[in-house]
């Protein structure tokens, strides 16, 4: 089985990104703290709520569809309703969470100015676009999925089953369903 931390690029990717996290610690922590916690494991979600419920902010910045469970379990954590998301617009997140701010993570301007903007958010804009977004999260879940799905399933029309050219006992090889 071919697991991504066989992959090479993977692999350098974590050291590139292990690295850096390094180095920003080392330049920005006191005795007692330390900017970027990181941790390359799995993670139950008793584990990780606690970081949720900590974090003024997550940002998903998939290049692709992807991490939609990470952003709604972010919102989904939010119990004094504050924090902001910031979601990349390729994550189908980003079409049901539309409070959250919007951004193409290849523009990194953009990025930038969301975080500025999601740390000097106010207070009572952070509860309204949480609140929102919290709804979203409850009312968009697996049930209403297969609500649609079986709905959807039920809709489809089966067609009448073909007839087949040539008569019944025909030993005819060119049988084939009628058009």
């Amino acid at each position: 089985m071919l697991f991504r931390s066989h992959i090479k690029r993977y692999h350098d990717l974590v050291t590139q990104v292990e690295t850096e996290a390094e180095r920003i610690n080392w330049k920005f922590k006191t005795r007692d703290w330390k900017p970027i916690v990181l941790s390359a494991q799995h993670h139950s979600h008793r584990q990780i709520l606690p970081y949720y419920q900590a974090a003024d902010l997550c940002m998903v910045t998939s290049l692709h569809d992807g991490m939609n469970l990470v952003a709604k379990e972010y919102v989904a954590s939010r119990v004094d309703g504050t924090g902001s998301l910031i979601l990349s617009r390729f994550t189908g997140a980003s079409r049901e969470l539309l409070d959250a701010l919007i951004v193409n993570p290849y523009d990194i301007e953009q990025m930038a100015e969301a975080i500025r903007f999601a740390l000097e958010m106010r207070p009572e804009e952070q509860r309204l676009r949480m609140g929102r977004m919290q709804q979203q999260v409850l009312n968009r879940n697996i049930y209403l999925w297969a609500v649609r799905l079986i709905r959807a399933l039920h809709e489809v029309r089966i067609g009448e089953f073909p007839t087949w050219e040539g008569e019944a006992g025909d030993d005819s090889e060119k049988r084939k369903p009628a058009v």
